[in-house]
């Protein structure tokens, strides 16, 4: 009996693992969008990365692509043993690719330095998000930099007068603008030096629709409206009035006072 038990799970354990490598990184139309244009600003190399707040995964495998060395860091356990099986799965250097639970308030426990850290769809739901750039500012090497990634907060999906919400899991806040950015990056010694908008309201139409299908019918009714979506996000491009998601990459000046 138990091993008719243990023959069944087997070939559905490998089904699961199938469509996920298909539909990776995901059905989200915003996830994709950011899974195609943040690597594209990446530096490459056998540099240390830190991916923090790491999500499913995508954006550390984009950067252990590169040739990075990727650490990526999440406070949920489940979220980071379901990395490590799927990132095995996929026959990466576990050495190279690695996963682990770290809440980003307890970043310094780390005791590293890093050349590049990655922080994506993550700030807007911590309170003391100044804590975590000062976090991320003291764990950068000079010259390191900081790829930032979060909601656009006058976007009208994002703008609902969010400003200071319990941190349980939600949006603390709407998101960030470019001023809001500044006053939260620039008093630490960061220097914005690229910009760009991610989802343009064509993308925001996609999912709009999408997320109707996926709340009403469930992810695998919504399938088909997604192959149906997937070559149409072709037409999607960055720097929109409006984009659903504001990027900016952030320098350590080699020559900060603050490394005096």
């Amino acid at each position: 009996m138990e091993q008719s038990l243990t023959v069944e799970k087997f070939p559905i354990s490998q089904v699961k693992l199938w469509g996920k490598k298909l539909l990776f990184p995901g059905i989200d139309l915003h996830t994709r969008c950011r899974s195609y244009f943040l690597p594209k600003f990446f530096r490459s190399g056998e540099i240390d990365t830190l991916d923090a707040g790491f999500g499913n995964g995508a954006l550390s495998y984009a950067a252990y692509k590169l040739g990075n060395r990727v650490l990526g860091v999440t406070y949920d356990s489940t979220q980071v043993q379901k990395a490590h099986t799927f990132f095995s799965a996929l026959n990466t250097d576990s050495e190279r690719l690695q996963f682990q639970v770290c809440n980003l308030y307890d970043l310094p426990k780390l005791n590293r330095k890093f050349d590049q850290i990655i922080c994506s769809e993550t700030l807007e739901h911590i309170q003391k998000d100044d804590v975590i750039i000062k976090h991320f500012y003291d764990m950068l090497k000079p010259g390191g930099v900081l790829h930032l990634c979060c909601p656009f907060a006058l976007h009208p999906e994002h703008n609902l007068g969010r400003t200071d919400e319990p941190e349980d899991g939600g949006h603390v806040r709407d998101g960030y603008t470019m001023e809001s950015y500044q006053k939260l990056l620039e008093p630490v010694g960061f220097e914005i030096v690229k910009s760009a908008g991610l989802g343009s309201p064509f993308l925001s139409a996609l999912d709009r629709s999408m997320v109707a299908v996926r709340m009403k019918l469930g992810d695998i009714a919504a399938l088909p409206l997604f192959f149906v979506a997937l070559p149409l996000q072709k037409f999607d491009y960055l720097n929109s009035t409006v984009p659903f998601a504001l990027y900016v990459q952030v320098v350590k000046s080699s020559s900060s006072k603050n490394e005096l």
